[in-house]
């Protein structure tokens, strides 16, 4: 080979076409593995039969840990091995297929060529490209043979993400932005600043063909924990020094944000926002992944699959455990098969990459087999007893005095935890409710018969526990019933009207003392500000309901809300003669609307003007007003524009223009803040055409 340094052409455009990954914007090659890619080069004068080509990467590349690879020109591919076969020739440029082993290694390779005729001359260098995993190749581990799914879970830049309650679902939109500049390059550094690298890099290069690996490092390295990796998380209600979490609209800025700082974590995240930057990441390698909200998730801190909640006699939800039961929770699911464990376990697995309990002595969380979590396996590998206990564990609801340290079960429920699993749909905006691939129905016989299998198997079930209720007190039954009903609009910046309704289930007057309070809550139902209280009796005749209507006006609560929005109404009833009962809702108030409207034809490369309308629905100014507006392929980057202050019912319409850069169906994310309402977040989809 000449001394010269080749030139090479890697054939980008056709290459990235046949590899789906035309929507990296990259001048280096980005290609699948166990798939063909087209290499010329010249520089070289040897007969073609004596070129060998080296593919490495790592630090320390090895043929034994799979990091290094040597191979000659061939007639056929070999599927196991890499493997080049001669494509055409002529007196000075060569053009070669490149194969990669469906099981090869990800990540960044340098390509050299060596001349086996001339001795010992040193390799020449090609240059470098990017192996991703392959979903479209049926013999890689990510397989997915919908190609409708492989679009969604690995090309889609945008999702939607479900939160609320229960009994109130709402939605907003996310940019991932797994294509955008130099996101690939970041998800690449993550993988070289884990632990696990840390410790030995050679080594972890070497299993970085295996998505199960990956999957639960990357889960690590996206929360701040253990290893100052992308996002701090912070649950308090105040985000002094950082961005509220609710006010992210994508994982572009916070992938960068990290980068930039010198890889120092980005302040603030909460559950969705770790899911949404884990998507981001293995969207971009290649594993086909999506984000599921759980609603009225446990987090089972001690392993008893059980959540204890505490409630003092005024009716105060006290913070003395570590269990909780959030109203929702995000985490993540990605397709792989798991050699491991055998096909039945194959298909979606739970990655969680929120910071809740340590796994193997750090914050991680999965592979967990969705297939385990619903057949109660939870003796398999990873974290199965976690996330089995996030949708099935049994709640307990105690009354506790501090004074005696005394505690008396209220209640119990089996059916309360794990409702509504959400995810978004295959090419629509839609909610899809995939519960039932995470446990039987709710009170069969099939689904406490697993519940019983996952007790016995972590070894509860023969265990004596001192904090379980005894058999009586679970079996009690309440003189009375209780609820709460909504009585008007639950919005930000209108009075909270609610009734307690009460019902004498006896058929003798009962008298009934009740001790009400409201507080403020983050969206994991941690108290943060006691906003109402205050306390009727009432006697009911045999059979009687009574209603009593409950006024919060906005002027009460306006100060003590959180960004979540989201408070709790808790009534504790003490029945003269009986047993306790508690009411409770959580409650999550709805912004107010925000419009967004394109204003013509959106073409590709020409200016559209879109404008966004706001009207103060209170009677008082609101000030310090910013919106933010982001969407991949019709602006790079934010956009940040102030507002000036809106009086009491006014209305505001800010225009700016876009300059689309990409045609197709694309979409554009608005997010509004003000003093009085915190991160107002609608999006509108924009069909660019040419």
């Amino acid at each position: 080979i000449a001394a010269t340094q080749p030139s090479t052409n890697w054939h980008l455009k056709e290459n990235a076409r046949n590899h789906h990954t035309s929507k990296f914007s990259s001048k280096e090659l980005i290609v699948r593995r166990g798939q063909a890619f087209i290499v010329t080069f010249n520089g070289t004068e040897e007969p073609k039969q004596h070129l060998t080509f080296i593919a490495e990467t790592g630090p320390k590349p090895s043929k034994l840990a799979k990091t290094q690879a040597t191979f000659g020109i061939s007639s056929t591919v070999n599927k196991e091995s890499w493997s080049a076969v001669l494509q055409s020739t002529s007196s000075s440029s060569v053009s070669i297929s490149i194969s990669s082993p469906p099981n090869a290694v990800i990540g960044r390779y340098k390509l050299s060529v060596q001349s086996t005729s001339s001795g010992s001359s040193s390799p020449a260098s090609l240059g470098t490209f990017v192996l991703l995993f392959n979903p479209w190749s049926s013999g890689d581990d990510v397989f997915m043979p919908n190609k409708a799914e492989c679009e969604e879970y690995v090309l889609e830049e945008f999702g939607i993400i479900f939160a609320g309650n229960k009994n109130h679902i709402t939605s907003f939109g996310w940019n991932f932005g797994q294509f955008q500049g130099d996101i690939l390059n970041v998800c690449l550094s993550m993988l070289d600043r884990s632990l696990n690298y840390r410790q030995d890099p050679a080594t972890d290069a070497s299993h970085r063909n295996d998505p199960k690996y990956l999957g639960r490092v990357l889960s690590a390295m996206v929360n701040a924990n253990d290893d100052q990796g992308v996002l701090l998380g912070n649950w308090s209600g105040n985000y002094e020094g950082g961005k509220s979490p609710s006010s992210w609209t994508g994982s572009g800025e916070i992938l960068q944000n990290w980068k930039k700082s010198g890889f120092r974590p980005v302040r603030y995240g909460q559950c969705w926002v770790f899911a949404a930057v884990l998507t981001t990441v293995l969207r971009c390698l290649g594993i086909p992944t999506r984000t599921v909200t759980n609603f009225s998730s446990a987090h089972d801190a001690d392993g008893n699959l059980r959540v204890d909640e505490f409630y003092d006699a005024s009716g105060n939800h006290l913070d003395r455990t570590a269990d909780s039961i959030w109203n929702f929770h995000v985490w993540n699911e990605s397709w792989f098969s798991r050699n491991d464990l055998g096909p039945s376990y194959s298909g979606w697995q739970v990655l969680d990459a929120t910071p809740q309990e340590e796994s193997g002595g750090i914050y991680q969380c999965g592979p967990a087999s969705r297939n385990a979590i619903k057949e109660g396996d939870v003796d398999l590998d990873y974290d199965c007893p976690f996330i089995f206990a996030e949708v099935n564990a049994d709640c307990m609801y105690w009354n506790y005095d501090p004074a005696t340290g005394k505690k008396t079960l209220i209640f119990s429920k089996s059916s309360e935890i794990g409702q509504l699993i959400s995810t978004k749909a295959v090419g629509r905006d839609d909610r899809v409710d995939v519960t039932n691939d995470y446990k039987y129905e709710e009170g069969s016989k099939k689904e406490r018969d697993i519940f019983k299998k996952a007790r016995k198997k972590l070894g509860l079930e023969d265990k004596f526990d001192p904090t379980a209720p005894t058999p009586q007190e679970i079996d009690q039954k309440p003189d009375i019933s209780g609820k709460f009903k909504v009585d008007g609009p639950l919005e930000v910046g209108q009075d909270l009207n609610l009734i307690l309704v009460l019902a004498n289930l006896q058929s003798d007057a009962k008298t009934v003392h009740v001790n009400m309070t409201a507080w403020s809550t983050v969206y994991t139902r941690r108290p943060v500000h006691e906003i109402w209280k205050d306390s009727i009796s009432v006697t009911l005749s045999p059979k009687e309901e009574k209603q009593f209507p409950i006024k919060i006006p906005y002027i009460e609560y306006q100060q003590q809300l959180t960004t979540d929005n989201t408070i709790q109404v808790t009534a504790l009833c003490h029945v003269e003669g009986g047993i306790q009962v508690l009411v409770q809702r959580d409650i999550t108030l709805d912004n107010p609307a925000i419009d967004i409207q394109v204003l013509g034809e959106a073409k590709v490369n020409e200016e559209v003007d879109v404008e966004v309308v706001f009207t103060n629905p209170i009677d008082m100014e609101v000030m310090d007003c910013v919106l933010q507006v982001e969407g991949n392929g019709l602006l790079r980057g934010i956009l940040e524009i102030d507002i000036p202050p809106l009086k009491a019912s006014e209305k505001s319409s800010t225009k700016f223009n876009l300059i689309p850069f990409e045609t197709g169906p694309k979409h554009l994310l608005v997010n509004f803040s003000c003093d009085k309402f915190a991160d107002i977040k609608t999006f509108k989809m924009v069909n660019v055409i040419d």
